[in-house]
């Protein structure tokens, strides 16, 4: 069947995504059908979808293409959509062309159109108009939340950590958080610059902070026994590509966990290319005319593997003194100054993670590595 022939026995739909209402641009090719449903309600988008094949002359069961762009709902949707029957792509929002010159209007109507048109577009052979997002499975997508909650609290507890100093600042204290989360000296021994008792408002807002940092600390501590016992048992795919990685000197228990969750235990890769390209390790050259230079890192991948694979480089560096990757890095940048061998922990953190691919998907050991005495 032709592109053309497709397009005219074949539904697609655009969809705009907001808190309340879901704007639909619904097509069979050139004629555009636009109408607004209330955010998740299945039955009024299964009510438009079949309302849109009567009036666009299209056969009841004609095959239902649509997308919508990634954003706070996350992928909810897209399994709603299977359901259905809809065939169902989720774009990367960055990959969309914006207009480069002048004031251009922007609503939802338009928004949905503009997108309707580009997945006849990518639905007739053209895949450079985005780039799609991969869907996780609802058991790999549960699987990222434990860290990433650790994440978070970890952050609540240096705000936390910082409130203290800095009331007790305010009145010439200086107390310290010890490993427990516990003041030394007690709250209830200080004394002020003066060596007065801290004021009666002061000390229950201290207590208040001290009582949310110990229940944020409480769970942290809970996260990471959970983690440990999943790398000791292993279950899930996950959990084994972490307990496999963890097995190399030099990778810890976070970034082990870390990498498996976020970046191996789901996704597919083709080749080296795409695993530098996903973390937005890759460089982007600017080559336009006579001028020609290096940007930098794209960053455009996943940020959580990007911090933790240039973490893990140093920590490399470290405990994998023989390793090629290492003797690499110190030929070609040792002999730099600081600036240059920042630049060059990127690039090998970019080599690092193709290497831990190839070993836990081809069980290739990284050359010159070694394993933990342990394993």
């Amino acid at each position: 069947m032709t592109p053309t022939a497709a397009r005219n026995t074949t539904l697609f739909i655009g969809i705009e995504l907001s808190k309340k209402e879901w704007r639909l641009a619904l097509a069979s090719g050139q004629k555009i059908r636009q109408r607004t449903v209330p955010a998740g309600d299945r039955q009024a988008l299964c009510t438009e979808i079949a309302r849109a094949k009567e009036k666009l002359n299209l056969p009841p069961d004609c095959p239902v293409h649509s997308c919508y762009e990634t954003g706070r709902d996350g992928f909810w949707i897209h399994r709603l959509l299977a359901q259905l029957g809809v065939i169902n792509v989720v774009v990367d929002a960055a990959s969309i062309e914006a207009p480069r010159r002048g004031r251009n209007a922007k609503t939802d109507r338009l928004d949905a159109q503009k997108l309707v048109r580009k997945l006849i577009g990518w639905c007739s052979g053209d895949r450079l108009v985005w780039r799609v997002a991969q869907v996780p499975t609802a058991a790999d997508e549960d699987q990222r939340r434990p860290h990433r909650e650790a994440e978070r609290l970890k952050q609540e507890r240096t705000a936390h950590r910082a409130r203290i100093v800095s009331l007790l600042a305010l009145h010439g204290v200086r107390a310290k958080l010890n490993a427990a989360q516990r003041l030394a000296p007690p709250l209830e021994s200080l004394r002020d610059w003066n060596g007065a008792p801290l004021p009666e408002q002061l000390r229950q807002e201290l207590q208040r902070e001290l009582e949310r940092l110990a229940l944020v600390q409480e769970q942290i501590v809970a996260l990471e026994q959970a983690r440990e016992l999943w790398l000791r048992q292993p279950q899930t795919p996950a959990q084994k590509i972490a307990a496999r990685l963890l097995g190399l000197r030099g990778v810890g228990a976070v970034s082990a966990w870390l990498l498996a969750c976020e970046f191996f235990a789901w996704r597919r890769f083709r080749n080296r290319r795409q695993v530098g390209a996903l973390s937005g390790l890759c460089g982007t050259p600017y080559d336009s005319g006579e001028g020609q230079s290096e940007q930098g890192i794209s960053k455009a991948g996943n940020k959580r593997v990007r911090w933790v694979m240039v973490e893990l480089a140093w920590s490399w560096l470290r405990y994998q003194p023989d390793s090629e990757l290492t003797h690499w890095f110190w030929r070609r940048f040792g002999h730099g100054n600081r600036r240059m061998r920042r630049i060059g922990i990127v690039a090998l953190a970019r080599k690092l993670l193709v290497a831990l691919w190839k070993y836990w998907e081809r069980g290739e050991l990284p050359a010159g590595a070694v394993l933990k005495a342990s394993v």
